[in-house]
């Protein structure tokens, strides 16, 4: 199949600048430069309900909402494929035929699980969809032979346990399946853009996300309360650009052309970080700059945005199309991982036919 990409979220709720920033902008790049055969981008929902197994609605009300801003950031479904993860039986299917490759000590020692546990209170009572979720992992990257995963750093321990799987996978059968490898965000700030609160990474659970639907009202209102410096009292005082969020925002975010644009007093970031350190430009100034920022990138996003709400039914029509492809691709890679493990009977025409002949011999 040459090189592919797979990559996509869980619908939880409305994407977020943390999303846009460590992937959704990667995306689109990756997708307009033509560089890959075959680029999957799909929505994780059975990954979503192991821990809202209890709240299907939610995921059925978000399966929507990250379409469209998918479709909004500028997702093609001409040059990529759009999936949802549940109308993928083979991935389950694959998922059964994983578990037997990995043991339970070793997805315990997976370090992102094991933040994940801690983060959901599932000490106690782990719920054994989630606690299998990196096989799940493991199959959704596996069953289209991906090559390459865009992801953040955190995501690294749960694609080693992809590569052991199908290394193992391989090994035992036959060498039908491609070890993936990550691709990790360019820009350093955006591999953990952290919440407006300057704590954390940017979560729904958290309250401190400024999402890409959001007007420009709400924006400013989001920013203007953002964590700067604590001890930057006054407009006099030397700022802190470390441990900022204004600033991290502003590293992930401005351009050069954004100064020309919004603050000629400076060419670029250094300049302005510069000028606040040594003191005497106030944080409304910046957030201020921030909020134009935010607020070009977001405009022609939630203008489309705007526009594929009109028709709901078509954006369904392309989650279909797009499922109905990527079954395709999961059917052949199932058929080739039964043939290695000699669990396609009645396609075996050679089975078939030695048995015959050993029978007649009885």
């Amino acid at each position: 199949m040459g090189k592919v990409i797979l990559t996509g979220d869980r619908p939880t709720g409305k994407l977020h600048l943390g999303h846009y920033i460590g992937s959704l902008r990667r995306r689109v790049e990756l997708q307009n430069a033509g560089d890959f055969d075959k680029m999957f981008v799909f929505m994780a929902d059975v990954q979503a309900l192991t821990d809202n197994a209890e709240n299907p609605e939610k995921i059925r009300q978000n399966i929507i909402e990250v379409a469209l801003d998918y479709l909004s950031v500028g997702l093609d479904p001409t040059k990529c494929t759009l999936f949802i993860q549940s109308q993928i039986p083979e991935i389950a299917e694959l998922t059964t035929f994983f578990m037997n490759l990995i043991s339970v000590s070793r997805v315990q020692r997976n370090p992102t699980v094991k933040t994940e546990i801690k983060m959901r209170n599932f000490e106690a009572n782990i719920p054994m969809g989630f606690f299998s979720y990196p096989v799940s992992q493991a199959a959704d990257i596996a069953a289209f032979k991906a090559t390459t995963v865009p992801a953040g750093e955190d995501q690294e321990p749960m694609l080693e346990v992809a590569r052991e799987i199908v290394r193992r996978f391989n090994t035992i059968y036959a060498p039908v399946l491609v070890e993936p490898n990550i691709m990790l965000p360019e820009n350093v700030t955006a591999r953990r853009l952290p919440g407006t609160d300057g704590k954390e990474k940017m979560s729904k659970s958290l309250g401190n996300c400024i999402y890409l639907s959001d007007d420009a009202d709400t924006v400013w209102s989001k920013v203007r309360g953002m964590y700067t410096d604590p001890t930057h009292l006054n407009v006099s005082d030397p700022g802190h650009v470390e441990g900022n969020a204004v600033f991290t925002y502003l590293d992930a975010f401005s351009t050069d052309e954004d100064f020309a644009e919004f603050w000629p007093e400076f060419a670029n970031l250094d300049e302005l970080k510069a000028a606040y350190t040594a003191g005497g430009i106030g944080d409304m100034k910046c957030k201020k700059l921030l909020n134009n920022v935010l607020n070009k990138m977001l405009d022609p996003i939630r203008a489309r945005r705007h526009e594929f709400e009109q028709d709901i039914p078509e954006i369904y029509n392309i989650l279909r199309k797009g499922s109905d492809a990527a079954r395709e691709t999961a059917a052949q890679t199932m058929a080739e991982v039964k043939a290695a493990m000699q669990i396609n009977y009645f396609d075996d025409a050679e089975l078939i036919r030695s048995q015959a002949e050993r029978f007649k011999k009885d």
